[in-house]
């Protein structure tokens, strides 16, 4: 078999030497790609420019709109400005099946007016919406979506001049749900979140915005993973300009704001969607059975067609120069790049990384996309929700990556529910937290977390409520206590601080999971009555003030703080110190400090001997604890007191300590 180390990826990883050929092919083929869609120019900016040239626009006469719409027999552009006349309007065919209307005057489509294709093969007719609509909303007699002119006079002006020029780093990430960050039962605005919620997120100590469900989508209870209008914002929570208003807001207080972009898969919707547009299942997405996911129900894209990809790489360049995002989550990764979607593998050895299975279109796509992206913002971030390990994801693509700058750690809540949920706390495994929250693939960056959305889903529970069950309903006042409750305060604030300490480069927390929100999440639907009990944050909650809410939003906005001071996640050159699996405490060193975990529910050892080897000799003092009364701890851990190394034979240099049961406690040397 071949085998050549000139991808540094196979350097870094040498266990992918037997496979060779599969980074070969995935390297020829983006290098091949690249040249069919460029040329000699090489400029992918310029190539991702559809949204410039596709979509309703003014000209210096009047109007014009495009459409790609090559299995169309005729076009024809209906709306209020013809009164829905379904034959005044027709397009005309260009080459390669793009169609063309062009409006003389300047009152010949009007800012804000509704509109519609109707799109005839074979004889029979269909309404859609124009696939590069920028606003879409929702008529209340039909529950049909319309599309909407979107084109203002006067421009929305920004006020982020730096927008592009800095960078945010490392990341500290609050996703969010604008519909669910009201406490009204009903859908929060962009307005409402850029007014009120920023500086509360921003107060916490959190400088990166992740923004779900903004790509127009029907079904609001999707949690916007059926995206219908992939240009357009979602007008679930305002307009276009109120999101605007929004990112030039977070931008004025230095944080990012990322897009949680889904271009794993679309709606099956015809009336509103992709789908069907051209009268054909194909124009987009796979022919047939193959363009169908078989889980979602949704449709699947070609990205071997050109054109495909075409209009997902100016999808993306579209929300950064129109909106300014500064990056994306890319939904669905491992659904993309495996033929199978990944669907019940367990990717337990290389071999099923590679091979028939790989989409190796997919891969190309992600390459093209992280280029583009980086090439439209040097300072941009791409963060990859891919659950199978693909070696290579957060690897640069001239290495023979795909050109990420994070993945997701997604194992990490997957392994904290399970030892919520299966394991009594006396048998944790000191041994497998370790390996769960330290282990990475080489040079690849992680963004560490214990929950997000997917885990606080109805039918699923947070961290805090599989902690306390119907006792939260009962038991937080900060009078009360319980083995429950006082359990579920101690774990949730260190299973925190050992992710973030721990797992990453990057950090990530779903809305009001920090302070332990009550309850899941259920979106307003007809087996609920269609209720938005449960689609809010309840932010007062933490301000009642008599509530242990309120220990916890002091904890998380404590962590970041001590996480920003040290640089926490920005240090690697971690050493494992001790692991102590019958007294559940792990100890290790990350930078100048040194940090003590433990989880025993009863064991408080009074002369812990902590090795300090990889920091030093001299003295110590703790700058950390999770028992600070404020956070609802009893304050066992004095942070006046000097601690003298010493060293003891078999024990090496250290000193002794006590460390309370259900207690994280951190040294700084001070001499």
């Amino acid at each position: 078999m071949k085998q050549n180390t000139q991808y540094k990826l196979l350097e870094i990883d040498p266990w992918l030497q037997p496979y060779y050929n599969d980074i070969d092919l995935r390297m020829n083929r983006h290098a091949e790609t690249r040249k069919a869609l460029l040329g000699d120019s090489g400029d992918l900016s310029n190539f991702a420019n559809g949204y410039m040239y596709f979509g309703i626009h003014r000209t210096e006469t009047g109007w014009v709109y495009r459409e790609w719409a090559p299995g169309a027999d005729a076009i024809h552009l209906i709306g209020e400005f013809n009164n829905w006349d379904r034959q005044s309007h027709p397009l005309t065919r260009k080459d390669n099946g793009v169609w063309e209307i062009e409006l003389e005057g300047a009152d010949a489509l009007k800012h804000g007016q509704k509109v519609k294709i109707q799109v005839t093969r074979d004889g029979r007719s269909s309404d859609h919406l124009p696939a590069y609509i920028r606003y879409a909303v929702q008529d209340p007699s039909t529950n049909l979506f319309d599309g909407i002119v979107w084109a203002p006079e006067k421009p929305f002006q920004w006020t982020d001049g730096g927008y592009g020029k800095r960078k945010v780093s490392p990341l500290f990430i609050y996703e969010s749900h604008i519909g669910m960050g009201q406490e009204a039962e009903r859908k929060g605005t962009y307005r409402e979140f850029a007014d009120f919620n920023l500086e509360y997120i921003h107060d916490l100590g959190y400088n990166t915005v992740q923004l779900m469900a903004i790509q127009e989508h029907a079904y609001y209870a999707s949690f916007g993973y059926q995206v219908t209008n992939f240009f357009a914002a979602s007008s679930w929570y305002g307009t276009p300009d109120d999101l605007k208003y929004l990112i030039d807001k977070a931008h004025s207080l230095n944080m990012y704001v990322l897009l949680d972009v889904v271009h794993s898969h679309a709606s099956d919707n015809a009336t509103d969607g992709l789908n069907m547009l051209d009268g054909t299942d194909y124009q987009y997405f796979h022919h047939g059975e193959q363009g169908w996911h078989p889980a979602w129900g949704t449709r699947l894209f070609d990205y071997g067609k050109h054109e495909v990809l075409h209009f997902l790489l100016s999808n993306l360049k579209f929300w950064m120069d129109e909106y300014h995002f500064d990056g994306f989550r890319f939904d669905g990764v491992t659904s993309m790049i495996y033929h199978d979607h990944g669907l019940g593998s367990a990717f337990t050895d290389y071999s099923m990384y590679f091979s028939m299975n790989t989409d190796v279109d997919a891969v190309t796509y992600l390459q093209l996309a992280n280029e583009l992206i980086h090439t439209v913002n040097p300072f941009a971030v791409t963060i990859a929700e891919e659950m199978s390990g693909m070696p290579g994801m957060c690897i640069p693509i001239r290495s023979g990556g795909i050109g990420f700058d994070y993945r997701l750690a997604m194992g990490i809540p997957d392994f904290w529910i399970k030892y919520l949920k299966d394991v009594s706390d006396d048998n944790w495994d000191m041994f497998k937290l370790w390996h769960e929250l330290s282990s990475r693939r080489p040079q690849e960056k992680n963004v560490a977390y214990c929950e997000s959305h997917d885990q606080a889903l109805v039918g699923d529970k947070t961290i805090f409520f599989r902690m306390t069950d119907a006792e939260m309903y009962t038991g937080m006042e900060k009078s009360y206590h319980s083995i429950t409750m006082d359990r579920a305060v101690a774990l949730h604030k260190m299973i925190r601080f050992v992710t973030m300490s721990l797992g990453g480069e990057g950090y990530l927390n779903f809305m009001g999971n920090e302070f332990g929100h009550p309850e899941w999440i259920d979106f307003p639907r007809e087996g609920n009555g269609w209720s938005y009990k449960y689609a809010r944050r309840q932010w007062s909650l933490v301000q009642n003030g008599l509530l242990k809410f309120e220990w916890l939003a002091n904890f998380d906005k404590a962590m970041l703080k001590f996480a920003r001071k040290y640089r926490v996640l920005n240090k690697h050159d971690l050493v494992n110190l001790w692991i102590d699996q019958p007294g559940k405490i792990i100890a290790f060193s990350k930078g100048e400090l040194v940090y003590v975990f433990n989880f025993h529910p009863t064991y408080s050892p009074t002369n812990f001997f902590l090795p300090v080897h990889s920091v030093g000799e001299g003295q110590y003092k703790v700058i950390f604890s999770t028992d600070d009364v404020d956070f609802g701890g009893m304050d066992r851990v004095s942070k006046q007191y000097v601690y003298y190394t010493k060293f003891v034979e078999n024990r090496g240099l250290g000193f002794e300590i006590y460390i309370p049961c259900r207690t994280a406690i951190v040294f700084k040397r001070i001499d």
